[in-house]
């Protein structure tokens, strides 16, 4: 870092954000838990193992992890707050490995190390703006850096390990995980990488890796080793929806097209303007972005989605649940023209504490500026 910004760990200890209180994990069944820990998961491995491990652990540990590569967009925002507020509410503790390592083996920022920690301290901004639940210690931002070095004796020979016991085309077939393919020509940093990820999960005693699908492999990759070395307690692999582009035919958003995803302080005009540009053909629910937006972001943010319109058009209408929304506008009764400006006001709703935050705190206007500076790097 600069001699100016403080050290990562020195700008976690400001963290603190209100957010609306959490009913007491202590108060829930173990169905109730259950029901809100799978729920985030488009895929868990294995359903009995995460029951297992919340009837018998008081407070499991979740890892997440993310490489600080730019701009962020709303689904590693708001619909990482969602499932992080939801692990809290059900009693996990939630470790986020801010991967400034990881990103600079992926050649993010220009492997510049300094301007990287910078993008990773704008992104806890973010999640502290938009109400990422941080209060009571049971969500820990953890520098890999930091924490690998003084752990070193740890880390590497786990490292080691897991690259000893694996074959080069099986690490390869994780390179996934970097938004990367097989084909990529790679540099040897790309393909330690999956080694090193594999490892953060032991090194960080994750009972849960909470990451997206797309980074499934690498955690299947952390399950089979422990068959390797005879280990009985696997982590549990709970793998969230990966949020499409804006476009169409765009399986996931991307940093590099800025109207494939709203950015967490695009300004109200800009995200009015990207769902005004966003693909939604009529009666189709398949492939629609806008619909996904409403159902992981929109829905479970507010528990409804309200559509305003003049009496002579259908009037307003609140839809409680996804399923409703879909029959209407598969139906025709909910057309485009209704559903997107809906959409906007309630994505700038979510998204203008965030931007409030950036335009009134000093430090986190400083961060901002200083990341758009920086030239994305691939």
């Amino acid at each position: 870092m600069d001699e100016t910004a403080p050290s990562p760990s020195e700008s976690m200890a400001s963290l603190s954000v209100s957010s609306p209180p959490q009913p007491s994990s202590s108060q829930m069944s173990l169905e109730e838990k259950f029901t809100i820990v799978r729920s985030i998961g488009e895929e868990c491995i294995q359903e009995d193992e995460l029951l297992n491990l919340l009837e018998k652990k008081p407070q499991p540990i979740c890892y997440d992890g993310f490489e600080p590569s730019g701009r962020m967009h709303i689904a590693q925002g708001v619909m990482k707050t969602i499932n992080v507020n939801k692990l809290t509410s059900a009693g996990c503790k939630v470790k986020i490995w801010i991967a400034d390592w990881f990103a600079q083996l992926n050649n993010k920022m220009g492997g510049d190390l300094k301007k990287i920690q910078v993008v990773g301290q704008y992104l806890i901004e973010i999640w502290k703006a938009v109400g990422m639940n941080l209060e009571g210690g049971q969500v820990e931002f953890l520098w890999s850096s930091e924490e690998i070095n003084s752990r070193a004796h740890e880390y590497w020979p786990l490292v080691m390990d897991i690259a000893r016991r694996n074959k080069l085309p099986r690490i390869l077939r994780c390179c996934q995980i970097m938004g990367r393919s097989e084909q990529d020509e790679l540099t040897a940093a790309q393909i330690f990488y999956p080694c090193m990820q594999c490892a953060d999960i032991f090194f960080l005693k994750a009972d849960i890796c909470q990451l997206g699908m797309d980074q499934r492999k690498v955690n299947v990759l952390a399950r089979e080793y422990c068959d390797d070395i005879k280990r009985k307690n696997k982590p549990i692999i709970l793998s969230h929806h990966m949020l499409p582009g804006l476009q169409q035919g765009q399986e996931k958003m991307s940093k590099s097209d800025p109207t494939s995803s709203i950015f967490m302080e695009d300004e109200e005009a800009e995200v009015n303007l990207k769902i005004k540009k966003a693909y939604c053909p009529p009666k189709v629910i398949e492939g629609n972005p806008c619909l996904e937006y409403i159902k992981y972001i929109v829905l479970p943010w507010f528990n409804e989605f309200k559509i305003e319109r003049n009496p002579e058009n259908g009037g307003e209408k609140i839809y409680k649940n996804f399923e409703e929304l879909a029959v209407d506008y598969e139906g025709g009764e909910l057309h485009p023209g209704d559903l997107k400006p809906a959409l906007a006001k309630s994505l700038n709703r979510i998204l203008q504490p965030v931007r409030d935050h950036f335009k009134n705190d000093t430090n986190a206007k400083e961060l901002l500026k200083r990341v758009k500076s920086y030239k994305v790097t691939k």
